[in-house]
């Protein structure tokens, strides 16, 4: 049998998916990479894996897309890892550089700063440029956060500009999947989520950073009918900025 290729994100939040899937018998039929969120997105988008849990912004990207598990990483409100970080408050941000590490996060700045902060921003990606504000998410922004006079946690802005939740990350085929094959699947991800105190004890330590409130009660990981309707929600900001490129 062909093993099913699966590509998954190597941050703390995605630890408990990868152990449910490593303590499973489902490890025997899959090919498991680990990637940053840009290259997961891309393997799935460019046919080198047939999974991957990558950003929501990609999904339009994805020939045949389609959400195969029950879970996801989200949050309700504030998720202390996918941030803007700034010298000015956000209603003067003028420059922002953008994150390479996740397509996602860098879309949920610009509607935020149009949306909600309404303000006109240039964006760059280049590393070194000097700029008012950065995107960065994930790992590097642990204990990060009295670093910078300003610090907007992109979850709670957005639940500030919406009311709803938020889904950073799904997992999405390219082609159809067998029914057998997702359920299996769900259930090697809610062994993993139930196993976050074991989880927990194989992370090294963060300065500064509360891991178990992390993964307990900031990160949130279930698909709920709020978290899609806040996927569709932000596609479509997202389709408006595009139009207002044109």
């Amino acid at each position: 049998m062909n093993k099913i290729k699966i590509s998954a994100v190597a941050y703390t939040n995605t630890k408990a998916f990868i152990y449910g899937l490593t303590h499973s018998d489902i490890i025997n039929k899959i090919d498991l990479s680990l990637d940053i969120p840009s290259d997961c997105a891309a393997k799935v988008i460019n046919g080198q894996a047939d999974i991957g849990l990558m950003p929501v912004a990609a999904i339009p990207l994805v020939p045949n897309a389609n959400i195969v598990a029950d879970y996801c990483i989200g949050s309700d409100g504030g998720v202390n890892s996918v941030f803007i970080f700034s010298e000015v408050p956000a209603n003067e941000i003028k420059t922002l550089r953008l994150d390479a590490h996740s397509r996602t996060s860098n879309n949920l700045a610009k509607v935020l700063l149009k949306f909600h902060w309404k303000k006109e921003v240039e964006f760059t990606t280049d590393p070194d440029a000097k700029t008012d504000a950065f995107v960065l998410i994930g790992d590097r922004t642990f204990g990060k956060k009295d670093d910078f006079a300003y610090a907007y946690d992109m979850g709670e802005e957005w639940k500030k500009l919406t009311g709803l939740p938020f889904m950073y990350a799904a997992w999405v085929a390219n082609k159809e999947i067998s029914e057998d094959f997702k359920a299996e699947f769900n259930a090697a991800l809610k062994f993993g989520l139930d196993h976050r105190k074991e989880v927990l004890a194989e992370l090294a330590e963060s300065p500064n950073f509360d891991l178990e409130d992390y993964l307990y009660h900031k990160l949130q990981f279930d698909v709920t009918e709020d978290r899609k309707k806040a996927l569709n929600l932000f596609l479509e900001y997202i389709e408006e900025l595009e139009k207002v490129k044109l």
